[in-house]
C-alpha cells in the first residue's frame, strides 16, 4: 500500500483506525476458511461517515475494499485479494434501537448475533438465525451469507428476519434498502442485497426482525445403529406434516470427539444421533414429541432421550454448536463443507461422503442441519503432513461434484466467496452467471466492492482473474 493512500485513509478516519503493521495484515489476509489472500491495509471505521470516507479513499486510488465482520467465514468471503482495503465493521457494534411492540431493531453490522438475542431477552423475544459461531459471528456478516443454523429451519434464513439494510454503495452515495414497513414499493432490493457477499456495498445499519419466544420446548436425543435408519427418520418425520424447530444429526465420530469434549453421556457407540427440537403451544410440543419418539422407534431408535430441565437442553446445544471446536483435539485443522441436497438423497451422498474420505486417507466427521439437508461434512487432518492439502482440496472437490449431481446446491449458508467460485458453472448457464454479473454490477458500476468473489469470470475489464489454487493453504 502506498504512502499516499495510507496517509488519505488516516486524514479520513484517524490514525487510530488504520493498521498497517505486518501481524495485523496477516491476521486480516483469511477469514476462518483455508484461503490466504493479501491485505494491503485494515481499516476499523466507528460511524457510517467513517465508511464513505473510507470509500472515497478507495475510490479516488482505484482501490478494492472488502467489508469484514469478526471473520468467521468459511468460504474465503472475507479474504482480501491483491493488496484489497480491508473494512473491518467490529467497532461498528451498538444495537441502535428496539421496537418491542413492533417487534423489530436496528443495530450495526458489528454487533454479534448472540448479543442481540441476550439484549432483548428481556422482552420475551429473540434474533431467529442462530448460526453455530454465533457467540463470535456479527449480524453484518449474517447479511453478507443469508446465514442460517439449526433453528432456520421452522424460522427461516437470516433474508426472513431483515426488513431494511442502509448500505455505503462504491460510488459513496448511502442508500437504505427495504424498510420498517412490511413491504416495499419497488423491486425487493433488501433481498437481493441479503446474501450478496460483500460485492454490492457495505452495509452500515441493520433492521432486523425479532421473534417471540416459544411458549414450551423439548429437546430430544434419539440414536441410531446405521446412518441410513437417521436419515429415513428425519424423512418421516417432515412427511408426517411436522416442522421441529431443529433437526440436526451428528455421525459416530463427531459424538466421540464432542462427549469427549463436553462430557454430556452422548451414545459414542452410535452409527448416528439426532437432535430434535420441538417449540410452541405446551399440548403442540407433547404432541410433536409424541409423535417424533414414535416415529423414531419404527426407525430403529435405540434410545430416546428427553432433556429433563433446561440445564440439560443447553448442555445438548453445547454439544452441536462446539463441534467444530471439539475436533481440535482429534487433529489441528479442517476442512468444512456446506453443500445442501434433497432429504431423499442424504444417505447416499453421505455413502459418497465416507467413500471420497476413504479414497484420500482422510478423517471425516459429519454434523449437519439434516431437516433442510444442508450438509457440513469436516475433513480433519494436519496441514503439516505432505501431500495433505492436495487430498483435503480433491476431496472437498469431489463432495461438490456429487451433492450437485444428486439435485443439491453448493452452498445452504456459509457462501460462495472463493471456495464454490469455480464450482458456480456445475449449477448455472452462462446466461445464468451473466445475468448476475449485471446485478452486480448494477450496484457496482467500479467494480470496487469485494472483486474476484462467487462470480467465476471477472466482469470487469482486463481484470486478472486469481485463481483459488494458489490461495489454498
Amino acid at each position: 500500500m502506498t504512502d499516499a493512500v495510507l496517509e488519505a485513509l488516516r486524514s479520513a478516519i484517524g490514525s487510530d483506525g488504520v493498521r498497517h503493521n505486518d501481524a495485523e495484515l496477516r491476521l486480516f489476509a483469511h477469514d476462518a476458511s483455508n484461503l490466504v489472500g493479501e491485505a494491503g491495509v485494515v481499516c476499523y471505521p466507528r460511524s457510517v461517515d467513517d465508511v464513505r470516507r473510507v470509500i472515497d479513499v478507495c475510490r479516488h486510488f482505484g482501490i478494492a475494499f472488502v467489508a469484514r465482520g469478526a471473520g468467521t467465514g468459511l468460504a474465503g468471503g472475507a479474504t482480501p485479494i491483491g493488496g484489497a482495503v480491508v473494512i473491518c465493521t467490529t467497532k461498528m457494534n451498538r444495537i441502535l434501537d428496539v421496537d418491542v411492540s413492533s417487534r423489530l431493531a436496528w443495530v450495526e453490522p458489528g454487533v454479534l448475533n448472540l448479543d442481540l438475542t441476550r439484549h432483548v431477552g428481556r422482552f420475551g423475544l429473540h434474533f431467529a438465525p442462530d448460526p453455530s459461531s454465533q457467540q463470535s459471528c456479527s449480524i453484518g456478516g449474517n447479511v453478507a451469507n443469508n446465514s442460517g443454523g439449526p433453528h432456520c429451519l421452522s424460522e427461516g434464513v437470516t433474508s426472513a428476519h431483515v426488513l431494511a439494510c442502509d448500505v455505503v454503495l462504491s460510488d459513496g452515495s448511502l442508500v437504505r434498502l427495504g424498510g420498517e414497513e412490511p413491504e416495499s414499493e419497488g423491486f425487493d432490493l433488501r433481498g437481493a442485497f441479503v446474501g450478496s457477499e460483500g460485492m454490492f456495498g457495505v452495509v452500515t445499519a441493520i433492521c432486523v426482525r425479532l421473534t417471540p419466544d416459544p411458549l414450551d420446548v423439548r429437546t430430544m436425543l434419539l440414536d441410531f445403529e446405521t446412518v441410513r435408519a437417521g436419515t429415513d427418520t428425519v424423512s418421516a418425520i417432515i412427511a408426517a406434516g411436522m416442522v421441529p424447530a431443529a433437526l440436526e444429526m451428528m455421525d459416530r465420530l463427531c459424538l466421540q470427539a464432542v462427549e469427549a469434549y463436553i462430557h454430556a453421556g452422548l451414545p459414542t457407540d452410535a452409527a448416528a444421533a439426532l437432535l430434535v427440537e420441538v417449540a410452541g403451544a405446551p399440548s403442540a410440543v407433547a404432541a410433536d414429541a409424541e409423535a417424533i419418539e414414535r416415529i423414531g422407534r419404527q426407525h430403529g431408535a435405540r434410545t430416546v432421550r428427553i432433556a429433563r430441565d433446561e440445564d440439560e437442553r443447553m448442555l445438548l446445544w453445547k454439544g452441536r454448536k462446539n463441534a467444530f471446536g471439539a475436533i481440535a483435539r482429534i487433529k489441528p485443522n479442517y476442512y468444512l463443507h456446506d453443500t445442501v441436497v434433497p432429504r431423499r438423497h442424504l444417505s447416499d451422498v453421505l455413502d459418497h461422503v465416507y467413500r471420497i474420505a476413504a479414497e484420500e486417507d482422510l478423517m471425516v466427521l459429519n454434523v449437519f442441519h439434516a431437516g433442510d439437508g444442508n450438509l457440513h461434512p469436516l475433513l480433519v487432518f494436519d496441514k503439516r503432513e505432505p501431500g495433505v492439502l492436495d487430498r483435503v482440496h480433491r476431496a472437498g472437490a469431489a463432495i461438490v461434484e456429487v451433492s450437485v449431481a444428486h439435485g443439491g446446491v453448493l452452498s445452504g449458508e456459509h457462501g460462495i466467496g472463493l471456495e464454490k467460485r469455480d464450482f458456480m458453472p456445475l449449477m448455472f448457464s452462462e446466461q445464468d452467471l451473466r445475468a448476475q454479473a449485471w446485478i452486480r454490477e448494477a450496484f457496482d458500476p467500479l467494480g470496487l466492492a469485494n472483486p474476484f468473489k462467487v462470480l467465476p469470470s471477472p466482469s470487469g475489464c482486463g481484470d486478472a482473474h486469481a485463481h483459488v489454487e494458489g490461495l489454498w493453504v
